[in-house]
């Protein structure tokens, strides 16, 4: 009787062990695929990128350069909880914020892969630009292919997001904010030449007029459909100028010197969301984490990003994960490492 007894509180245990367990990695991505986005049936955990994807074109030493594919380029950013790319253990992300992309043609595709290589259908990833289709600019972009070079002179900045876990209203897309510059021939008398990076203050060639269109900085704030927790992201990329002289527009030399600055309706959404993340392309050293400190944001990674130089950042207020890797993918397939926060909410 007492063996009996026994036997039936095991079983009555390992039921309820069955009953109570967190659902794993693979149970919450087998979950999204069914469109479940209930509290229980996901990990919690936003996964969040930042790269210059550098229109899929890489540089090579020589002057030679190599096109990438969007799925290529994926599969060498795209990291598991270990930073380790190419593993079973890598799930789908929730944000991509990139620089450097042709415009929504480009981005669209690029979301489209992503969706595809996680067995979810077309248009699964959404995308938005800065500018949809900017023009040209620039007579070389250091590529002895022609053909290639052509492919990066058209350039804006995107975010890409997960539809199954996040909503994005229409309201709540900023405009564009421009970066600041210090045209060529002006003192820069400790930010008092800066001026804003657009006409009639952009390159006056016609070689270069446009270019100031690759430095429009766009904002959005999303929503996770599990938990109605709001989410802030921004993606910049700064002039090359920025890196000698900090610019951020009229007389300003932008959040702790750094060029880094936040347009009025981006900082309207970023006031109203509690998760904050803001992906750049700096084009300038020495940024400190903590520089977003006043918006609650600290800066993650600090390894070298570009080269032997670190001008990408990834500043992020919330609760994110500690990084074996320094939150940077060295295997990038990019003139740029990527860099990634996990945050749980």
């Amino acid at each position: 009787m007492r063996r009996r007894n026994r036997s039936a509180q095991l079983l009555a245990a390992l039921a309820l062990v069955a009953l109570t367990a967190v659902p794993g990695p693979q149970a919450s991505a087998l979950a999204a695929e069914k469109g479940d986005t209930s509290a229980t049936a996901q990990d919690r955990v936003l996964r969040v990128y930042n790269n210059n994807i550098e229109n899929l074109v890489v540089n090579n030493a020589g002057g030679t350069c190599t096109r990438i594919s969007g799925p290529e380029h994926l599969t060498s950013m795209l990291v598991d909880d270990s930073g380790r790319a190419g593993t079973a253990g890598v799930l789908a992300p929730d944000i991509l914020i990139v620089q450097q992309v042709r415009g929504t043609g480009q981005a669209e595709a690029y979301a489209d892969q992503l969706s595809a290589k996680f067995g979810y259908p077309a248009g699964t990833y959404g995308a938005v630009v800065a500018w949809s289709d900017p023009e040209p600019w620039g007579s070389t972009h250091k590529c002895s292919s022609q053909e290639l070079g052509d492919l990066k002179k058209k350039q804006t900045n995107g975010i890409i997001w997960n539809k199954q876990t996040l909503s994005l209203a229409a309201g709540d897309i900023s405009k564009y904010w421009s970066a600041g510059w210090l045209k060529p021939g002006t003192s820069y008398q400790g930010g008092a030449g800066c001026t804003l990076y657009k006409p009639p203050n952009s390159d006056p060639d016609t070689t270069d007029y446009h270019k100031w269109k690759r430095t429009s900085a766009i904002a959005a704030r999303f929503t996770i459909k599990a938990t109605g927790t709001t989410v802030f992201a921004a993606t910049m990329h700064l002039p090359q100028e920025n890196r000698q002289n900090a610019c951020a527009g009229d007389g300003y030399t932008g959040i702790a010197d750094t060029g880094i600055h936040l347009g009025a309706d981006a900082t309207s959404l970023m006031n109203a969301s509690t998760i904050r993340i803001v992906g750049i392309d700096a084009n300038r050293t020495g940024i400190a984490p903590s520089t977003l400190s006043g918006f609650g944001m600290t800066g993650y990674g600090s390894a070298a990003t570009s080269g032997s130089s670190k001008i990408d950042y990834l500043f992020i207020k919330g609760g994110v994960q500690p990084s074996p890797v320094d939150h940077t993918v060295s295997g990038t397939r990019s003139n740029h490492l990527a860099l990634y926060g996990f945050i749980t909410y």
